[in-house]
């Protein structure tokens, strides 16, 4: 039997930030991604590169339904059990209050919410005991998010989902939690106006955004020690201490 950690999004961002450090690690790793194969293939020869580990792709769309038989698919015939199972991909809707219409609202919920929860469903019994599962939620699911409502409330839910999948996930000797990153400095995050990045820079009290690479560290801590339960870890530098 093969032993994987399957990181949904995972060939950039946050999410390749991640997969670097496991593959490091020793973990081998299958990273999901949505539709651009070119660069998730350079990111997958990137990631093995780095490592010894074996690092495989496969494409997986968090809005569609039929991505959750795919993942359980492959899985099958590949004959992959799971150490542990990073949720990274999600989504956001960024229209005004007064223009959000109920499917973008609905496809948000799918994305952060649903999709996670039924693939998870699907998978629990490939998960070896002792596993780990991640969500990823967000400092805008603690503090009010002034720019996506949709995004906001369904982070505070990946934060509820945590604490709850903690009795359901018991039985199976599996560990969940989550982490809850503040500003990360991914390559949408520097495409954003420097006046902009200066304005949250400046409701930090470390004055900066964070580097993938230390929030990877947070979830290399979640996957390998074996007491974490049913935690949300933040990582938002200190976020609104001003």
């Amino acid at each position: 039997m093969n032993n994987y950690v399957l990181i949904t999004g995972g060939t950039k961002g946050i999410g390749k930030a991640v997969a670097v450090l496991l593959g490091k690690a020793g973990h081998n790793l299958l990273l999901t991604y949505a539709s651009d194969e070119d660069a998730a293939q350079n990111s997958c020869r990137e990631i093995q590169q780095l490592s010894d580990s074996d690092v495989h792709i496969l494409k997986a769309d968090i809005t569609e339904k039929q991505s959750l038989n795919d993942i359980y698919s492959h899985l099958i015939s590949k004959n992959i059990r799971l150490d542990a199972l990073i949720f990274n991909a999600g989504l956001t809707c960024r229209d005004p209050f007064e223009n959000i219409r109920p499917d973008d609202w609905e496809k948000v919920f799918f994305g952060n919410i649903h999709f996670p929860v039924f693939l998870l469903q699907k998978v629990v019994s490939l998960i070896n005991k002792g596993g780990s599962v991640i969500f990823t939620g967000s400092a805008m699911g603690i503090y009010p998010h002034s720019v996506s409502l949709a995004y906001g409330v369904t982070k505070s839910a990946v934060h509820a989902l945590v604490k709850n999948l903690v009795k359901f996930l018991a039985p199976y000797e599996i560990r969940v939690n989550g982490v809850a990153p503040g500003f990360v400095d991914t390559e949408w995050q520097k495409t954003k106006p420097v006046e902009i990045r200066k304005n949250i820079e400046n409701k930090v009290a470390l004055g900066r955004f964070c580097e993938p690479e230390e929030l990877a560290e947070i979830y290399r801590m979640l996957v390998e020690n074996n007491y974490l339960n049913g935690e949300i870890v933040v990582a938002d530098g200190g976020y609104s201490y001003k």
